[in-house]
């Protein structure tokens, strides 16, 4: 049997710890029958040669810049069927330059709301907040979250902005706080597929720490995530 071949591409800002990050998942991997290639720069994905033998794409670089060859590599790939996936400003903060990755991924991290100013301490904390992540309808019936249930979260919470290519898995709901400017509550996307030319994407927004990785929830859904976007034919 043909091995899988699976490309995780890491860097970027260090508060993601993307290195600590993406070797949670290396094991599973490479148990499911991926030839693993760890990357720690996107200048592979300049590589034709290696992007066109490539299934499936992990990457985690939290903002960051990407060259013009390098973007155009990744977005022909995926066109051609390679899968692309990732969580958290791993892949929904990345290259918040490019206009082009943003149209690949179809949606972009805008903020992570705070706490209440008097609770802030000045650290990462600042921005925890209880949060539910909802499953959709169209996600009780999808593979990557089918039988998931509704889950709680007490981490960053991603308000993202996006387009509707995207199918979306699952929710979260920011609510109208008396600090904040908006005046209603926003439900946004947590989790989403996207089918870009041959190729599957999916985007997973939590995961700020390594604890909220191991979250069965979260963990389950990136895994899964991880199968259902390799390549098909």
């Amino acid at each position: 049997m043909t091995r899988k071949k699976a490309l995780v591409v890491r860097g970027g800002w260090e508060g993601h710890q993307p290195v600590e990050a993406t070797e949670l998942f290396l094991p599973f991997l490479q148990s499911n029958g991926y030839t693993v290639r760890v990357e720690e720069s996107t200048d592979v994905y300049a590589d034709s040669d290696e992007m066109a033998g490539t299934d499936l794409v992990v990457q985690c670089i939290t903002m960051s810049e990407i060259a013009p060859e390098q973007l155009a590599g990744l977005s022909a790939a995926v066109e051609s069927g390679t899968g692309f996936t990732g969580w958290h400003g791993g892949i929904a903060d990345s290259f918040r330059a490019s206009s082009d990755y943003l149209h690949l991924v179809g949606g972009q991290f805008a903020t992570h709301p705070g706490k209440e100013p008097c609770e802030r301490r000045g650290d990462e904390t600042d921005n925890y907040l209880p949060h539910t992540i909802n499953i959709t309808k169209t996600g009780r019936d999808h593979q990557i979250t089918a039988g998931i249930e509704d889950f709680e979260l007490d981490t960053e919470q991603y308000w993202v902005l996006h387009d509707d290519l995207i199918e979306v898995l699952a929710t979260t709901t920011h609510p109208a706080q008396p600090w904040q400017p908006w005046h209603r509550p926003v439900t946004t996307p947590a989790v989403w597929t996207r089918r870009w030319g041959a190729g599957r994407v999916v985007v997973t927004t939590p995961g700020h720490s390594l604890d909220v990785l191991e979250n069965p929830g979260v963990r389950t859904i990136i895994e899964r995530g991880m199968l259902w976007a390799t390549r098909t034919a």
